[in-house]
């Protein structure tokens, strides 16, 4: 159940863009509205996934987040504080796995721990720690290039994990991976959560996987993003063998996702219609 205290809170947060500079001085710049009036708390320990339509400001969200950008209004609170700027108490996943491909398995998780000044020994203990808790034992010396994009995708995991931070943000970390590596990466994350406790954001286009994976599913409005629904999602105990998604409440709660997102989808596709239309206009 979520905590009283939540361990993250958007109060209000808007983000808007400048689109293009303006023709004389005077002239305010054109702006773009991302995300407007988010009010959303997150507890500690739970897994809380987003969906919605594209450019709806799903990673806009995780970026202001992560201290990336920073709200135009509002204001983003871990812990009680604002977040002003990126921290090793958050670890970022992405879809890319951003690996340094000079460098071994083990040497891509040591990385972060060498910036923060960890002593050669913990970190390659920590190193082979986190490389198990992925399942890739055995695979510490393997380059980039040896890995398939599942086991590469561990390492970017393994790597955000060793410096312990409290938070794990994730934008759309599964994307790109065939749907046989993709599921067991599904499993293997919950795993991993359920034994380490993180609080965790995971950003999908995925109603299957948000429903999976998620404890509660945020949808957000089409452009600009707000959020429009909670859904709080209990698939009850089960066996490591069972598989949730042939259950009756695994299919209500994917209509619930889906009848939400589907008229945003639409509204979004109109959207990115009359934007065109205006191109083709002004030409």
């Amino acid at each position: 159940m979520p905590s009283a205290t939540p361990k993250i809170r958007f109060e209000h947060v808007g983000k808007t863009f400048p689109l293009r500079t303006p023709r004389t001085a005077r002239a305010a710049p054109e702006r773009f509205t991302a995300l407007q009036d988010i009010d959303l708390d997150i507890a500690p320990g739970e897994f809380s996934v987003i969906v919605g339509p594209s450019g709806c400001g799903k990673s806009t969200l995780l970026d202001l987040l992560g201290g990336l950008t920073h709200p135009t209004r509002g204001r983003v609170l871990l812990d009680g504080a604002p977040v002003t700027g990126p921290g090793r108490d958050r670890g970022t996943v992405f879809q890319s796995y951003a690996l340094l491909p000079w460098r071994t398995a083990r040497g891509n998780v040591e990385f972060g721990l060498e910036a923060g000044g960890t002593p050669r020994r913990e970190r390659a203990e920590k190193a082979a720690e986190y490389l198990s808790l992925v399942g890739l034992d055995g695979f510490a010396d393997r380059h980039p290039h040896e890995l398939s994009g599942g086991m590469r995708q561990r390492v970017a995991l393994a790597r955000s994990l060793a410096y312990d931070p409290d938070v794990l943000l994730m934008d759309e970390p599964f994307a790109a991976l065939d749907a046989q590596t993709r599921e067991s990466l599904q499993e293997e994350l919950l795993g991993v959560w359920r034994r380490t406790g993180k609080t965790v954001v995971f950003i999908t286009h995925s109603i299957d996987e948000a429903v999976l994976l998620g404890e509660r599913v945020t949808v957000l409005t089409s452009r600009p993003g707000r959020v429009k629904e909670r859904v709080t999602v209990d698939l009850g105990e089960r066996a490591p063998s069972d598989d949730p998604r042939s259950s009756p409440e695994f299919a209500a709660y994917r209509h619930r996702v889906r009848e939400l997102l589907h008229g945003e989808v639409s509204r979004a596709q109109e959207l990115e219609r009359s934007a065109l239309r205006g191109k083709e206009t002004a030409a």
